[in-house]
């Protein structure tokens, strides 16, 4: 029995911890803004008819292929796919860069590929100092693209690359993680709202391209 209330004891402490980074996160005002700038960047992008391409390592991997999904599939409500990837999904694909020309390239390669002007790379690194992520911000600024990047409370080298930082408040890797992929929800439903919703009062199945007002 006393080993059942110790853990119960821990796992209300590791909530608590998630939530307290969360207040944090919630009373930091140029956190929110910043957040509120990189969905603009999305939907000015998407309405362009440009794409979405996201990368980490890891957990962060795991993010970027949540965050493709909920623009390929949906959010909160049936609409038309957005166009967005994930660039660790194709195994073949890293690990022929990653073999062939280094293990920091294996986005890079991918995003010189794939990229085109106006399309947003969207990294994520809780330490904000993953090389290859680094690169994909250095050949994405050298091709046009935009550049969000998802990070912890230092921002690391990445936010010296991107144009727009989102830097959780907190050091532990587990709450940055956790922080993510709610920066990533509410990313994700502000630009269906905005796209779908908000231009229209009802979801537009047809409501994509370079139609849509990005002011």
């Amino acid at each position: 029995m006393k080993q059942t209330s110790d853990f119960e004891k821990r796992v209300t402490k590791l909530i608590q911890a998630s939530i307290e980074v969360k207040q944090k996160l919630l009373h930091d005002n140029v956190l929110v803004s910043m957040v509120a700038e990189a969905s603009r960047i999305i939907v000015a992008a998407l309405g362009q008819g440009n794409k979405i391409l996201i990368c980490g390592n890891g957990g962060s991997a795991a993010d970027a292929q949540h965050i493709a999904a909920e623009f390929v599939g949906r959010f909160a409500f049936d609409r038309p796919a957005l166009p967005a990837l994930a660039l660790s999904v194709n195994t073949s694909c890293v690990t022929a860069i990653g073999n062939d020309y280094g293990f920091d390239l294996v986005f890079s390669r991918q995003i010189e590929a794939l990229g085109k002007k106006g399309d947003v790379v969207i990294g994520i690194s809780t330490s904000g100092d993953s090389a290859n992520v680094l690169r994909a911000m250095s050949t994405s600024k050298k091709l046009g693209l935009r550049r969000i990047a998802l990070t912890g409370c230092t921002g690391g080298k990445l936010k010296y690359e991107v144009e727009s930082c989102l830097c959780v408040p907190s050091n532990e890797t587990p709450r940055i993680q956790e922080c993510h992929i709610l920066i990533g929800h509410i990313i994700s439903e502000l630009v269906e709202q905005t796209i779908f919703l908000e231009y229209s009062g009802i979801p537009d199945r047809d409501r994509i391209g370079p139609s849509i007002p990005i002011s």
